[in-house]
């Protein structure tokens, strides 16, 4: 027995291919309707009555389906590479900019290996985040809903944008403002001596999570589209969310008032904008509404 009963795998690639051939849109709604009226299942090639849910056309489907992922993976694997070779190779041209001056040590031959393929990987990831969205975008949107597919080709741009001003707040304010105050605190009774390793753990730490947490807008904008969230429901538990925001920057940021707050504030801001753009949206959703009616 089909332990699937009569579903089948339908992958975003046959999709595709389907609505893009209009003669085989009109067999497939013919062949349905002749289904209907007859009661018979579909046939196979031979005349015979093919079974329902048949075993090999889920297996054609999900392996096309596994070829399509396998394809932009591999693409997204040779951006990166090529990105991460660029970096490596420039690194003399950008080194000052990601130490700022600052003296570094180093503990070992192998410290030096880790910290210039950590600041590199880093590096060319976020050169290669947008390719990398692209590819992605190309895989799922064949499997989208209508209204979800719109909703991620409009903000798209916006996400990327968010990220980098989420990437440069960290870079440029949270980075050295809370660096400059752990070292002064730890002056007072120590020698301090920074190795290169805790260094570069140090600047990731406080610019890449801002760049995801920048991202708040567009996620409730995403969940309000789809009818999961919306800006009473966002008041409401606004306490709430304050004190999640709160855990988050802690856990995000060093271990100092200072770094915490100014992630916090930010992230309060961002909140209440989040608030404001669904509002407007759902205020935008309803005229619509009048107006078709």
């Amino acid at each position: 027995m089909d332990p699937y009963g009569e579903s089948k795998l339908i992958s975003p690639l046959h999709k595709k291919k389907v609505s893009e051939d209009p003669v085989a849109l009109d067999k497939q709604k013919a062949d349905s309707e002749t289904e209907q009226e007859t009661g018979e299942g579909p046939k196979d090639s031979g005349g015979g009555q093919k079974p329902p849910g048949d075993p090999q056309d889920r297996v054609e489907t999900l392996v096309d389906h596994l070829g399509d992922l396998r394809k932009q993976l591999i693409k997204s694997l040779f951006v990166f590479v090529f990105f991460l070779l660029l970096v490596f190779s420039t690194l003399n041209f950008w080194f000052p900019y990601i130490v700022k001056g600052n003296e570094l040590i180093i503990l070992g031959p192998l410290e030096v290996i880790k910290f210039y393929t950590s600041i590199s990987a880093t590096m060319a990831l976020g050169l290669s985040l947008p390719f990398l969205i692209h590819f992605l975008w190309q895989f799922v949107k064949p499997g989208l809903e209508e209204k979800e597919a719109r909703f991620l080709g409009l903000y798209s741009p916006a996400m990327l944008v968010l990220f980098l001003l989420g990437v440069s707040f960290g870079y440029f304010i949270v980075n050295p403002l809370s660096y400059q105050f752990l070292i002064s605190l730890g002056a007072a009774n120590f020698d301090v001596m920074i190795s290169a390793n805790e260094y570069i753990h140090f600047l990731i730490m406080t610019t890449i999570p801002l760049g995801l947490l920048f991202e708040m807008p567009i996620l409730a904008l995403f969940l309000s589209s789809i009818g999961v969230l919306t800006s009473v429901s966002m008041k409401k538990v606004r306490k709430w969310s304050y004190l999640g925001l709160a855990i988050v920057s802690a856990l995000i940021t060093p271990p100092d008032f200072l770094s915490q707050l100014l992630v916090l504030v930010p992230m309060v801001g961002l909140y209440e904008a989040s608030i404001f753009i669904v509002k407007k949206m759902e205020a935008r959703n309803e005229r619509m509404e009048d107006t078709a009616v």
